[in-house]
C-alpha cells in the first residue's frame, strides 16, 4: 500500500453535529488519518438543516467540500474520485441508491481506484430497512459492489451482511473517541445523571424507564437531557433539565459535570448487538461512569461491574444513584476511560481502516498479476 493515500469519503455531514452522530465519527476518524499522512477529501451535500447548525465548517485536517445535487457532485468532483486511492461512502447519504451507482461506474473506469468501501455507521438500520424493501440511502443490489463493507456493529452481523446479503467482505469499525477532546475536565457536579441524545422514538422507553423514573423516585437528584427534536408534550419531572442542543466542544463539559450519564441504544442496535455507539465511548473518555441499556457484546467492550454499570429497570439506576460509594464511582470511571485509550480512539479506527485498504491493495495487485 502507498505510504500517503488519497481518499475520498462522501458522507451525511462533518460539518455539523446537529441531530447526529455521523459528524464526530467522521471528525476523529478523518484527523487520525491525517495525522498518521493521508490526505482526506470529504464530500457533503449541502442541506439547510446542517448548514444552519455548523459547527466545523473548516476543518484543518481534510477537505470540505459541498455540493448541491448528485449531478453537480459528479461534475465537480468526478477526477478527485477516479483519482482516490480509496473512496468510501457513508450511510445515510441523501439519494444515497444513485450516489453509489454513479460513484461505482466511475471506480470501474478508473485504474487508480484501489478500494470502493463502504461506511455502514447504522448497520442494524440499514439491514432492517433493507430486509423490509426501504432502499432510502442503498440497495441490496448495491451491497456486493464494494470491496469493504464497514459496519458500525460486529459480532455475528458481519456474517449476516455477507451470507444474506452478499458483501464481499464485511468488517468492523466501531466508532471511537478522540482523548484529547473528550477527557476529564475537573469541573463541580452539577448532575446525578445525564443524557446526551437526540430525540428519537425508540429510545424514548429507555429514556423514561432508566432516567425519567428514578428522576420522580429521587426528588433531592439532579437530572439533564441534552439534544434537539424532543416533542413538546414530554412531561419533564421537575429536576429534569432540558438543553436543547449541546456542540461537540462543549461535550466533555457535560459529561464531567455528571455523577453518572446514561448509554440508551435504539431498538434495531439492541436488537443486533454489538453496536457500540459514539456517545458511549465520548462519555467513557471523559471518566465519567456510564450507566448502560443492555445487548449482546456490551460487556465484552466494557466489563460489567468494573468499566461499565448495565441497569435494566428504573430500581436498578434508583439503586446505583444512592448506594454506591464515590471510590467505587471513580474505579468505574477510571477503567472505561482506559478502555477507550486502549482500543478506541480515532488513531486505533484509523489503522484497522487502513489494514483492511491494504488488504484490498494487496489482493488488487495479485489479481492484477495473475491476469498479466
Amino acid at each position: 500500500m502507498p505510504p500517503s493515500l488519497d481518499i475520498v469519503v462522501l458522507g451525511l455531514s462533518l460539518s455539523s453535529s446537529w441531530g447526529n452522530g455521523h459528524a464526530t465519527t467522521y471528525r476523529g476518524l478523518l484527523r487520525a488519518l491525517n495525522q498518521l499522512g493521508h490526505r482526506v477529501l470529504f464530500l457533503e451535500r449541502d442541506m439547510p438543516w446542517y448548514a444552519n447548525h455548523r459547527d466545523l465548517a473548516d476543518p484543518d485536517f481534510c477537505a470540505l467540500e459541498y455540493y448541491a445535487s448528485v449531478d453537480d457532485l459528479i461534475t465537480r468532483f468526478a477526477g478527485q474520485i477516479k483519482r482516490a486511492d480509496a473512496v468510501i461512502v457513508g450511510s445515510y447519504v441523501p439519494e444515497g441508491v444513485v450516489v453509489i451507482d454513479e460513484v461505482s461506474r466511475l471506480v470501474a473506469r478508473s485504474r487508480g481506484t484501489n478500494a470502493f468501501c463502504f461506511y455502514d455507521i447504522d448497520t442494524p438500520v440499514t439491514l432492517a430497512k433493507l430486509r423490509r424493501g426501504d432502499e432510502e440511502y442503498i440497495a441490496r443490489r448495491q451491497v456486493p459492489l464494494f470491496d469493504v463493507y464497514f459496519s458500525f456493529s460486529g459480532g455475528p452481523v458481519l456474517n449476516v451482511i455477507e451470507q444474506e446479503f452478499g458483501a464481499r467482505f464485511a468488517a468492523a469499525l466501531y466508532c471511537s473517541a478522540d482523548p484529547e477532546r473528550y477527557c476529564p475536565t475537573g469541573e463541580p457536579i452539577q448532575w446525578d445523571l445525564g443524557y446526551l441524545g437526540t430525540y428519537s422514538p425508540d429510545r424514548q422507553p429507555a429514556l423514561e424507564r432508566l432516567l425519567l423514573e428514578p428522576a420522580r423516585q429521587l426528588p433531592e437528584m439532579r437530572f439533564a437531557v441534552a439534544g434537539p427534536q424532543y416533542p413538546a408534550d414530554i412531561q419533564w419531572p421537575a429536576n429534569v433539565e432540558r438543553i436543547e442542543h449541546l456542540g461537540p466542544a462543549d461535550h466533555p463539559s457535560f459529561y464531567s459535570r455528571q455523577r453518572f450519564t446514561l448509554n440508551i441504544t435504539r431498538a434495531d442496535m439492541v436488537a443486533a448487538g454489538w453496536s457500540p455507539s459514539v456517545r458511549l465511548f465520548e462519555a467513557a473518555a471523559c471518566g465519567t461512569p456510564v450507566i448502560s441499556d443492555d445487548w449482546d457484546g456490551l460487556d465484552r467492550i466494557f466489563p460489567d461491574g468494573e468499566a461499565i454499570l448495565i441497569a435494566r429497570s428504573s430500581e436498578d439506576v434508583v439503586t446505583v444513584l444512592s448506594k454506591m460509594t464515590e471510590a467505587k464511582r471513580g474505579s468505574i470511571g477510571q477503567a472505561a476511560r482506559a478502555c477507550v485509550l486502549s482500543a478506541h480512539t480515532g488513531e486505533a479506527r484509523a489503522k484497522e481502516l487502513l489494514f483492511c485498504l491494504g488488504t484490498c491493495w494487496r489482493q488488487s495487485r495479485f489479481v492484477q498479476q495473475a491476469g498479466a
